[in-house]
Parts: structure tokens; C-alpha cells; sequence
């Protein structure tokens, strides 16, 4: 899975001297909280956000409604934006899970996708969680049940092991460990087509390993 799988291509984009006003409508009127601004070519030249649309109050404090109403006129998408310099960027052929653990480690909600500097795309912690969704078997129904492993090798082999001994397919497959337990690992599962109770009753038999949750979704 990489970025430029999951990515929004041809992205929505701003010209440097659009207006806040104009640039704060055209986001809102399109759903959209990035818009990467881009000079000839496409090129990079920076990134507005809903965040930096916000103008400090502190500048207007003196100001009364004519002037605030011409002082907001005037201001630029240029004015606003993060600088290129500034903006974090991924490449299309960076896996998902590198591009989700840059934007966790930065806390930022997007990172555009460029080329030579060019914006060929954007890809938002939004097209993350939805694909995240995907993985996990979020958009079909099923029983989804959750293992309490030891964090050994081959606890997962066993695991699946007992679910093709019956003769059922798995939809979706994750894990992780438990955070403040290391020794412990949380295998989730996505089985379709098979009786809640068939499943507890099978996966409990799983020597060592423990049924924590079972749900149909």
C-alpha cells in the first residue's frame, strides 16, 4: 500500500494572490481543510489551513469594522500560508504506514504529494483512517473478535491455525501490543459468514490465548 494508491490526485489548489475571504469560501464550499498553494508549473509554494485562515485578534483590537473589513480585503493567501520551506511533503511511493508515522511524530493533518517539487497530489489523515477502516474490515459486516496472545513466536500461526481448522476464511487481520502490558499482544479478527457462538466457542479453546472481545459489526 502506498500513497499513490490512497492519495487525492489533482488536488483543489490556490494561486498566491487568491484573497483569505475568497480562499476561506472556496474551502468551505468544497469540504476541504488543506489547500496547497502553487505557483507556474504547480510548484509548491506553501500550504493554507482552516488554522492559519485565522487571523490573531490582536491585530484587529483597534481597528473598527470599516477598517477590519478592508484589512481582512486585502490580506492574501500569501500572507498566511505555511511557506514551501515549511511544508513536510511525501513522495507517491512512500508506504502508508511511513506517511501515517510522519504525520503522528509531526502532528499534522496532511502532507501534500509532490514531485520535483510539484503537487501531483495530497493525502489527509482523513484518506488514513479510511483506509485504515478498510484494513480492519470496517465496511463489511461480520463477527470481529479479539485475541489476547502472549507476544511469542508463533502464537499467530496458532491463531490461524484454529480458524482454517474450521473451515472459515479471515476478512481482516491486525494487532498490536498492549501498551502497558509489552508481554501481551491484541490480535483482532474479522471473520464473515459464521455464527457469533461458533466462534467463542472455537477461539476459547486456543491453548494460552484469550477471547477479550467477540462482536458482530
Amino acid at each position: 500500500m502506498l500513497v499513490k494508491d490512497y492519495m487525492t490526485r489533482h488536488p483543489l489548489m490556490a494561486q498566491p494572490t487568491m484573497s483569505i475571504v475568497e480562499a476561506q469560501r472556496f474551502m468551505g464550499e468544497n469540504d476541504i481543510r488543506h489547500l496547497p498553494v502553487v505557483g507556474d508549473g504547480k510548484q509548491l509554494l506553501g500550504l493554507v489551513t482552516r488554522q492559519s485562515l485565522l487571523v490573531e485578534p490582536g491585530k484587529l483590537g483597534s481597528l473598527n469594522i470599516w477598517e477590519i473589513t478592508g484589512y481582512l480585503t486585502e490580506l492574501t493567501v500569501k500572507d498566511v500560508m505555511v511557506k514551501a520551506k515549511e511544508v513536510i511533503t511525501i513522495e507517491q511511493d512512500t508506504t502508508i504506514e511511513e506517511t501515517a508515522r510522519t504525520m503522528v511524530q509531526r502532528k499534522i493533518g496532511c502532507l501534500p504529494v509532490v514531485d520535483d517539487g510539484v503537487v501531483v497530489g495530497i493525502i489527509t489523515e482523513t484518506d488514513l483512517l479510511a483506509k485504515f477502516m478498510e484494513v480492519m474490515g470496517g465496511n463489511v459486516s461480520g463477527v470481529r473478535v479479539t485475541m489476547r496472545t502472549p507476544n511469542k513466536v508463533g502464537e499467530l500461526a496458532k491463531l490461524v491455525n484454529a480458524i482454517a481448522a474450521q473451515g472459515w476464511g479471515i476478512w481482516a487481520l491486525g494487532g498490536a501490543l498492549l501498551p502497558k502490558d509489552r508481554t501481551k499482544y491484541d490480535v483482532v479478527v474479522k471473520l464473515r459468514h459464521v455464527p457469533k457462538d461458533e466462534v467463542v466457542a472455537a477461539l476459547s479453546k486456543v491453548e494460552g490465548q484469550e477471547v477479550v472481545d467477540v462482536r458482530e459489526m
